[in-house]
């Protein structure tokens, strides 16, 4: 049924030109009475742009790209790569005619993705690519599953890339809502960086991870158990660290950790912005690596090979993601059927910065 601008009146209680005040911005209108006509539009979904009934099954030349934060590596090289698939690097469309890709920087907050999912849903986005690790909040989780649910109804493409499969029993409902998903092996890759630092005799092991509601954070530090425990080794919570995917978090956990275990002879980082936080404080006390301190990140970012000794790391295809996320994104011929699921591998790379336990 097609929504109006009078039934986005009748629920917000105003009349029809307040609500066309309120969507054009060109009049003053009460903070509380702009807040309750945006939450009728959202609660309608009402199309603010055009006569819903001509637009409702139709498609922009739009696609979204939803990252965490731009300037982190990580989501800066998926986006560019899905953005140069999409439009080609000289601006020339390489499939399914020419788009406009547009990055949207969350900067990690839920309210963001879910105002630039109703962004994008309002422009009949074309497609929508959701990169990285999602949010665990039921609350949140639910929100994102309702706009990815009505954005597919549209006709609108959903691709994640970097994100677990969505499933009943997983992170959020309604895989039948995804066009494809292309999600990173993290726990088999955590596995065995934590398995490559047993086989050099550490057994004290710190681990500085990312944000808790982070599902990237949760299946890294999974695979590190995992690797602990298959080894017979006991988990010791006191040396697992939460904070942001950056550099000062590793820096500032390093202290920490030789406070819970002065014999401490290696350190695992989430990421491997954090590990080079790690290196620097390292360096700071005067201990040397790998030779007192073995370090290892994840990602294996374009700086792991500029480090002094060069980086540990695991390997994810960032590049090859993004692009493929972006031909999914645009191709004429998407893979048959919803919840299509493609994993991209991890690949342990040994560097200079692990070396065997000296304690």
């Amino acid at each position: 049924m097609t929504v109006t601008l009078a039934d986005v009146a009748h629920r917000a209680q105003v009349s029809p030109a307040t609500v066309s005040r309120v969507l054009n911005g060109n009049y003053p209108v009460a903070e509380a009475t702009r807040a309750r006509v945006l939450r009728a539009v959202a609660d309608l979904d009402y199309v603010v742009n055009g006569p819903a009934s001509a637009l409702a099954a139709a498609t922009s030349d739009l696609v979204g790209i939803l990252v965490n934060d731009i300037a982190d590596p990580f989501f800066g090289i998926m986006a560019g790569a899905a953005q140069s698939r999409i439009s080609g690097p000289d601006g020339t469309a390489r499939t399914g005619g020419e788009k406009l890709a547009v990055v949207c920087n969350t900067g990690g907050s839920p309210e963001r993705e879910l105002t630039y999912l109703t962004l994008l849903q309002r422009q009949r986005a074309a497609a929508v690519i959701l990169t990285g690790g999602a949010i665990e909040d039921t609350e949140h989780s639910a929100a994102v599953a309702a706009k990815l649910a009505k954005l597919a109804a549209a006709g609108t493409r959903i691709i994640l890339c970097g994100r677990p499969a969505l499933t009943e029993g997983g992170v959020l409902p309604g895989s039948s809502t995804v066009t494809a998903t292309l999600s990173f092996d993290n726990r088999t890759g955590a596995r065995r960086l934590t398995e490559h630092l047993l086989t050099l005799g550490h057994t004290r092991i710190g681990y500085v991870a990312g944000p808790v509601e982070r599902t990237t954070t949760r299946h890294r530090l999974e695979g590190h158990r995992d690797a602990l425990r298959e080894a017979g080794l006991v988990y010791d919570p006191a040396l697992t660290l939460h904070g942001p995917y950056d550099r000062a978090s590793g820096h500032a956990a390093l202290a920490q950790l030789l406070v819970a275990e002065p014999d401490l002879t290696a350190v695992v980082a989430a990421n491997d912005t954090i590990a080079l936080g790690v290196c620097a404080a390292a360096r700071e006390r005067g201990l040397r690596i790998p030779e007192d301190l073995s370090v290892a990140g994840f990602d294996d970012l374009p700086s792991a090979t500029d480090t002094v000794p060069a980086l540990t790391t695991v390997r994810l295809p960032l590049y090859e993601a993004g692009a493929r996320a972006g031909l999914l994104a645009t191709t004429a011929n998407p893979p048959a059927g919803p919840g299509y699921v493609e994993t991209v591998p991890a690949e342990l790379v040994v560097r200079g910065s692990t070396g065997r336990a000296s304690k």
